[in-house]
C-alpha cells in the first residue's frame, strides 16, 4: 500500500524536499547569470545599455524578492541585493575585455585626439578619437579603456570584435593578458550571489 504524504508528515517532507531543491537551484543559476548576462550587454552600443541595466535591475530586485519575502530570509535577501548589483558592474567591463581581447582581432592605430568632456551633472567622461591603420575612424571612451592615459598622437592597438557589434578595446600594446583581478572579483561575486541563494533556499521558513 503507498503512503500519502501529508503536511507535518515524513512522507510529505520527502515529497517536497526534490521540489525545493530543484526551485532552489532554479534561481541560484539564474539570479546570477541573468546580471552578468546583463552587464555584458550593457556594454554594446546602440541603446544595449539600457537593455542591460534593465536585466540587472530585475535581477537585483528579483533575488532579495524570492529570498526574502518568499524565503523569509532578510540577511541573504540583503547580501544578495548588493552583491548582484556589483555583479554587473564588474562582470560588463571584465568579460568585455575578455572576449575582446582573446577573440578579437587586433590592428595598430594612432590617437588622433583625446580629451574630456562634463555632461550635465557635472560627470567627467573621457574619449579617445583614433584612426586606425586601414583608415577606420572610431570614437571610444570609459567603456573601451579610455580612461585619459593616451595622449594625442601615440600609437596604440585596438581589439575589434570579429561580428562587430561592440566597440574596440583600445591598449597601448599588442598584449592579450586579461585583468586576472577583475575576472576574479566578478567569479567571486556570481559564486557569492549563487551560494547566498543555495543557502537560503536551503533554510527557507
Amino acid at each position: 500500500m503507498h503512503k500519502i504524504g501529508i503536511a507535518g508528515s515524513p512522507e510529505g517532507a520527502a515529497a517536497v524536499r526534490p521540489r525545493r531543491t530543484a526551485n532552489t537551484l532554479f534561481w541560484a543559476a539564474l539570479i546570477p547569470t541573468a546580471a552578468t548576462v546583463g552587464g555584458f550587454l550593457s556594454q554594446y552600443p546602440y541603446g544595449m545599455l539600457w537593455v542591460g541595466v534593465l536585466i540587472v535591475l530585475a535581477a537585483a530586485a528579483a533575488g532579495p524578492i524570492v529570498a526574502g519575502s518568499a524565503w523569509k530570509r532578510a540577511g541573504a535577501a540583503t547580501l544578495v541585493g548588493f552583491a548582484v548589483f556589483a555583479l554587473g558592474l564588474f562582470a560588463g567591463s571584465n568579460l568585455n575585455e575578455t572576449y575582446l581581447k582573446q577573440l578579437g582581432e587586433s590592428t595598430g592605430a594612432v590617437v588622433v585626439e583625446a580629451g574630456e568632456r562634463v555632461n550635465g551633472k557635472g560627470d567627467v567622461r573621457h574619449f579617445c578619437r583614433v584612426l586606425d591603420d586601414a583608415g577606420s575612424r572610431a570614437e571610444l571612451g570609459d567603456i573601451q579603456n579610455c580612461h585619459g592615459q593616451f595622449a594625442t598622437g601615440r600609437r596604440v592597438v585596438l581589439f575589434k570584435d570579429r561580428l562587430g557589434g561592440l566597440d574596440p578595446w583600445i591598449e597601448a600594446t599588442d598584449n592579450r593578458a586579461v585583468d586576472p583581478v577583475g575576472l576574479g572579483i566578478t567569479a567571486g561575486l556570481y559564486a557569492l550571489t549563487a551560494a547566498t541563494l543555495l543557502y537560503a533556499g536551503q533554510r527557507r521558513r
